[in-house]
């Protein structure tokens, strides 16, 4: 896979162009019932309708040309057959492959990459077979009763797309199971997680790939402690998510252990093993699959090359439209489904530790923007809240809505002749309208600009296959956009440094006296922050 810098696409220069006059939403005809009709695209259940961004014709035709010639389908393909693409050409790096649709090509017969299926279908046959004795009585605890609850413990990608996924389809739990989540090294996370649990009945799901994650370990050993407190053998209780052969790899500290694999970044394994453990303890195998199967639908549906019939090539070129462009610098995902309320928090990471970057994949600094600033919370309530900057602040907020037709419990009521559903739809699709057209108003303080672009990602129901199908979409779209800006989609160099410097910080807490001078024989800059922070 080779791709050239953004800046030198022929394409680049003609949506340069047209940025200087793109479409006016709220003039008359801007925003017509035929525009609204043609701007659709519809693929995996999902319809996005994105007549409410300011793009036209020569736009799209503009954009279409920008993925064939940045060969933006061409590079998700070699990614899924496993071409080593984490890597930065003539420097130090992961250099690995990326193969996250891997763990869900499981439905084919002839896989993109045979070798990476297998492991999946192994541990998928371990989680089955895992789920099974804790069925049929084989797992028990130490008094001979069945488990109830299952806690992850984990962080970043070990917790963020994990506990979005439970948290939208936790309606789904089998009978008598339920899932927890701790993350945060803050003890007050573990402790208030812990305070009402019956450990008796508790497994505890410890995921780290390296096996030696401060955050993680800190918590597990918190664990440990309440087990040990409570007259509980922790290795009756304990699973671990790991590398194979690292520290955590070791059954005699672990009830169970399943592995996860380098090639798949954390960002982006929640349809691993880091996921469908408790995934598969909440809401059984069968659900499982189906988040598997919508998924893989989108891996399928992503190698289409024309933008207008693929959702996620798509969503990346409007949003390459509205941040290289027209010079927007975030985006607000917005859904309006309460079960997604740490969906957003799942981009956030998925987005921007992905493609926040500044060097091309040659190594040298970018002369154009990357990674925009992703952010969002549920509706209405953001309505009550945020709303006002993105109507009328100075920032125009591109926002990506995502609402489903029907509820997942089905239990609502009929009040002024509609339903809370429809309540809840009406208000998206009202946003979507209003942030488009605006108002025009002899009072300023009335007055709406409109012309702040807008998607609707819109679907029949939140299931566990429309769950799947939804975060391949967005994957892929932070993908695409990665490819188009020839920048390293799969590396996390940015974190690293404040872990170095936060293990300098605890060693010097730890050591309880000076470990060096500076320079000048006095405080290290380090001791002199922890002594006016009022750190012993």
């Amino acid at each position: 896979m080779h791709l050239q810098d953004f800046s030198q696409y022929r394409a680049v220069s003609k949506l340069t162009s047209l940025a200087r006059q793109p479409h006016d939403l709220h003039t008359p005809g801007g925003l017509t019932p035929e525009r609204i009709d043609d701007f659709v695209c519809s693929s995996c259940g999902f319809d996005l309708l994105y007549g409410t961004q300011r793009i036209n014709e020569d736009v799209l035709t503009a954009l279409q040309e920008l993925a064939d010639e940045a060969g933006l389908v061409d590079a998700f393909l070699a990614m899924k057959k496993g071409e080593v693409i984490n890597l930065v050409e003539g420097y130090a790096s992961e250099n690995r492959q990326v193969l996250h649709t891997a763990s869900r090509d499981v439905f084919s017969a002839d896989p993109f990459e045979p070798d990476s299926t297998a492991r999946a279908k192994m541990e998928l046959a371990k989680l089955r077979r895992f789920l099974d004795d804790l069925d049929n009585g084989v797992i028990v605890n130490a008094q001979g009763q069945s488990f109830t609850t299952m806690v992850q413990v984990g962080i970043g990608g070990s917790d963020l797309g994990p506990r979005a996924l439970f948290l939208a389809l936790q309606c789904y739990c089998r009978q008598g199971r339920s899932a927890r989540f701790i993350a945060n090294v803050d003890p007050d996370d573990a402790a208030e997680v812990l305070r009402d649990l019956d450990l008796s009945r508790t497994l505890f799901n410890i995921v780290s790939k390296s096996g030696t994650t401060l955050e993680t370990l800190t918590n597990e050993q918190l664990v440990r402690t309440a087990l040990l407190r409570g007259g509980l053998e922790p290795s009756r209780h304990l699973i671990a998510v790991t590398g194979e052969s690292s520290p955590m790899d070791d059954p005699a500290r672990y009830l169970a252990s399943f592995y996860m694999f380098d090639y798949i970044g954390g960002r982006y394994s929640a349809t691993s093993m880091v996921g469908l453990v408790t995934l598969g303890f909440a809401l059984g195998f069968e659900k499982v699959m189906e988040i598997l199967a919508g998924a893989n639908n989108v891996d399928v549906a992503a190698e289409e090359r024309d933008i207008r019939r693929n959702i996620p090539l798509l969503l990346a070129l409007l949003g390459i439209w509205n941040h290289n462009f027209l010079g927007h610098a975030t985006v607000a995902v917005l859904p309006y489904s309460q079960a997604l309320s740490r969906f957003p928090a799942h981009l956030q990471q998925c987005d921007m530790e992905s493609n926040g970057k500044s060097v091309t994949r040659q190594g040298k600094a970018v002369t154009w923007l990357t990674g925009p600033v992703v952010w969002g919370e549920p509706g209405t309530n953001g309505q009550h809240a945020f709303y006002q900057l993105i109507h009328q602040g100075t920032e125009v907020v591109p926002v990506e809505f995502i609402g489903f037709r029907n509820s997942q419990h089905g239990v609502d009521l009929e009040v002024a002749g509609t339903t809370s559903q429809q309540k809840l739809m009406a208000n998206m699709l009202a946003q979507s309208l209003a942030l488009a057209m605006g108002k025009a108003d002899g009072n300023p303080v009335r007055y709406f600009p409109g012309n702040r672009p807008n998607s609707v990602l819109i679907a029949d129901q939140l299931t566990p296959r429309t769950m799947g199908a939804l975060l391949a979409i967005y994957e892929h779209r932070i993908a695409f956009q990665g490819f188009c800006w020839n920048i390293n989609s799969f590396d996390q160099e940015g974190v690293q440094l404040g872990k170095v410097l936060a293990n300098r910080l605890l060693e010097i807490i730890a050591a309880g006296a000076p470990l060096a001078q500076g320079k000048q024989g006095g405080k290290t800059v380090e001791q002199a922050l922890l002594t006016k922070a009022g750190m012993p």
